[in-house]
């Protein structure tokens, strides 16, 4: 199974960019992996909305093939790692041949773009900045493939 991570715009950050960077050489090397940056919306004016829809095209447009996919949303599930793994794992033994993260732009989802996500996950309670959020995921992304390798990186 292929993990694609879909995310709105790119790393401006340097601790984003270097962490970002080593999570996904790290994570590469236990699964088939592909990071997919999309263009963002140019924020002219207060149209949220149009924002939101134009990122929303762009999003659909990386989603096409895949077989299932996760909206990283402040109202959505919280995961333990543990589960993390859990769902990769049923996934893979379901046979699907994708899963795809995906993290909106700064104004979030689309709202017809959200409705239609499978499952939505949040990371935590507190709000992260979007390439904070991207850095933490691919970490959980790391462990939980650790996990299930079962290697020394998770520690319970």
């Amino acid at each position: 199974m292929k993990i694609k991570l879909i995310a709105v715009g790119g790393l401006k950050q340097e601790y984003a960019k270097l962490g970002c960077s080593m999570f996904t050489e790290r994570l590469a090397r236990m699964c088939r992996f592909e990071l997919i940056e999309v263009r963002d919306a140019k924020r002219k004016g207060s149209d949220v909305a149009r924002w939101r829809a134009q990122e929303a095209d762009h999003l659909r447009q990386a989603l096409s093939g895949v077989s299932t996919w996760v909206a990283l949303d402040e109202r959505g599930e919280e995961w333990g790692s543990e589960r993390l793994a859990r769902e990769l794992q049923e996934r893979q033994t379901r046979s699907h041949s994708s899963l795809a993260f995906v993290i909106g732009g700064p104004d979030g989802f689309d709202p017809s773009l959200l409705k239609s996500a499978p499952k939505t996950l949040r990371l935590g309670k507190m709000t992260l900045p979007h390439e904070l959020a991207r850095l933490v995921l691919l970490e959980q992304l790391y462990r939980a493939h650790s996990i299930l390798a079962n290697t020394p990186y998770h520690r319970p």
